[in-house]
């Protein structure tokens, strides 16, 4: 079982950065295929980032690509997102999930994703 703690969020003016922490826990977490999702107020939930288990490929939503990097360090459990030039638009709930991929075969951005986080709050100010 992965158990997983978002970290990091904020109020933070346009052009602003944050870095979300996402520190995960269980026997499997460095098997994990990691990803980033938000949801806005009336909005469905949507993907942001995610990133294989080995880091060697990552995926990243179309609106973010260019501002936001994913990573992750599988010695400290733990996988971030770096984002620079924040938009109002980017204010949102923002979650951590993983799903349990050994041989990164996932399809990141819409495979199904077993484990999540409580959410961390991001909230960027025009």
């Amino acid at each position: 079982q992965v158990q997983l703690v978002e970290s990091g969020g904020g109020l933070v003016q346009a052009g602003g950065s944050l870095r979300l922490s996402c520190a995960g826990s269980g026997p499997t977490f460095s098997r994990n295929a990691m990803g980033w999702f938000r949801q806005a107020p009336g909005k469905e939930r949507e993907f942001v980032a995610a990133m294989r288990w080995d880091g060697d490929k990552a995926d990243v939503s179309d609106s973010v690509k260019g501002r936001f990097a994913i990573s992750r360090d599988n010695a400290k459990n733990t996988m971030y997102l770096q984002m620079n030039s924040l938009k109002p638009e980017d204010t949102a709930v923002y979650y951590c999930a993983a799903v349990f991929d050994p041989y990164g075969i996932k399809e990141l951005s819409t495979t199904r994703y077993d484990h999540w986080g409580q959410g961390t709050q991001v909230t960027v100010s025009s």
